[in-house]
């Protein structure tokens, strides 16, 4: 691993900010730390940085202990959120600023700062002021001036929280590509489930000061190990009464969270689903939402409110109009442990292909 925590504690008083927090990265990888706020994840970047003092536990970078070494020789790099660049220094002399402070010859900080211009798509900004940038400029100034220096680790604090959305949506992709062409190890920090998923080539998922989850995108979305990590990830529903549900009457468990994805709603005449019709259940829709590229239904099902996604290609419907439902599968709790549900009525089905 290039970089280990082991057992990282951090109080502030009564508040516990790292609870024996332990997790590893891959060289090269690209990590969220994905949590709500008060979860702790900002404290573990600081703490990597060297911003924090632990109150136990040891940090490793590439094998080698660093708790007492100093943040600025740790081999770092760190984006803040509100970007921080200084306001009377031009681009250039803000990308510069790192390899002025180690002197380096003249010659080699014009290089590396046009590498970097090229590299972040500021080439002919370089003696633009940041109040004559766009946010989306500014940002990529921030990520300029975090890799002067050639840090073998790169972390980033909320670094899409200052954007608006269409400039962020852009910024994204470009992050994760940018990050891939330079080969650096680089950790985030986000509250967004979306920017996690999407950037990430791991998702560490912190609540409570501890760690939930560690795993890709596609298994803490779909694998998920804690009801927190359930209800955090994902858009979902928590049901007490599910075993009302045809398929799902035999199963004892105390709850379940069901997501969109994993309910189907169908006019009556529907072919498609002529071959599991016995097993649909009647609904009526209360309410319909559009969120850009499909509509999200809210239904009744026997008193029980789920919710099912729908493509706007399909035919149209209303508020108040019957449906049949089916839903495929649910995640059930056993206390804190999660389990996927069958719809016990579709097994072996073809419809159930996720």
């Amino acid at each position: 691993m290039f970089v280990e925590l082991k057992n990282i504690d951090k109080s502030y008083g009564d508040f516990k900010a790292s609870d024996d927090v332990s997790f590893g990265i891959e060289k090269g990888s690209l990590v969220a730390l994905l949590g709500p706020s008060g979860s702790g994840k900002t404290t573990i970047l600081r703490i990597l940085a060297g911003l924090e003092t632990p109150d136990g536990g040891d940090i490793f970078i590439d094998g080698k202990r660093v708790n007492d070494i100093d943040a600025s020789k740790r081999g770092i790099g760190f984006v803040f959120q509100n970007y921080a660049l200084f306001r009377y220094m031009t681009v250039y002399d803000n990308i510069a600023f790192g390899l002025e402070l180690r002197k380096e010859p003249k010659a080699k900080i014009k290089q590396r700062v046009t590498e970097l211009l090229e590299l972040t798509g500021l080439t002919g900004m370089e003696k633009r002021y940041p109040n004559q940038l766009s946010g989306g400029q500014r940002q990529r100034v921030a990520f300029a001036r975090a890799l002067a220096p050639e840090p073998e680790l790169l972390l980033l604090d909320e670094p899409f929280a200052a954007i608006d959305a269409k400039v962020c949506q852009e910024l994204r992709t470009w992050l994760k590509d940018m990050i891939k062409q330079v080969g650096i190890t680089s950790i985030f920090v986000t509250h967004d489930q979306e920017e996690a998923l999407e950037v990430s080539d791991q998702i560490i998922v912190m609540n409570e000061g501890g760690v939930e989850q560690i795993g890709t995108p596609l298994e803490v979305c779909r694998q998920p190990d804690t009801r927190f990590v359930t209800q955090f990830v994902g858009d979902t529903e928590e049901i007490k009464d599910f075993r009302k549900l045809y398929g799902f009457e035999s199963y004892e468990y105390d709850a379940a969270s069901i997501r969109p994805e994993f309910v189907e709603a169908f006019k009556s005449d529907n072919v498609q689903f002529e071959n599991v019709m016995n097993y649909a259940e009647d609904g009526v829709i209360e309410k319909i939402e559009f969120r850009g590229d499909y509509l999200e239904v809210t239904l009744n099902v026997n008193g029980i409110r789920l919710k099912t996604h729908r493509s706007l290609e399909r035919r149209s419907i209303v508020v108040g109009e019957q449906m049949k439902v089916i839903v495929y599968r649910i995640y059930a709790y056993d206390g804190d442990k999660v389990l996927l549900l069958e719809n016990e009525n579709l097994i072996g089905e073809h419809l159930v292909n996720f």
